[in-house]
């Protein structure tokens, strides 16, 4: 029950750190390829982009986790978590850096 609570846990965390910003379109709603796609679409961000291909890789792995949670838990499945942990970390590095240049901007263009 606690890998089910973490990979919960995990996937909410991720979606806070997301929508911390303010996005011109909608949030990311769920970690799913379709509301990621959906996600890329409403907010015109590049597929390609780092975020958009991290968003990809973790809802892979969780998705994967989420199959492997049925089983007994084993080294991969820890590992992958702990990707997913590092995953995270990027995300949000990312963000924090586009988000810092974009209130740059602005300030700039306000003055």
């Amino acid at each position: 029950m606690s890998e089910f609570s973490n990979r919960i846990d995990g996937q909410r965390k991720i979606l806070r750190t997301v929508n911390k910003i303010q996005w011109q379109g909608e949030p990311l709603l769920s970690l799913s390829q379709r509301a990621i796609n959906r996600f890329v679409k409403a907010n015109q961000l590049a597929e390609n982009c780092d975020v958009v291909r991290l968003l990809t890789q973790v809802s892979e792995k969780l998705f994967f986790l989420a199959n492997k949670s049925q089983e007994q838990v084993t080294e991969e499945y820890r590992a992958l978590a702990s990707e997913i942990m590092v995953i995270h970390n990027n995300i949000r590095e990312i963000l924090i850096v586009n988000h810092t240049i974009s209130d740059k901007e602005s300030t700039k263009e306000v003055h």
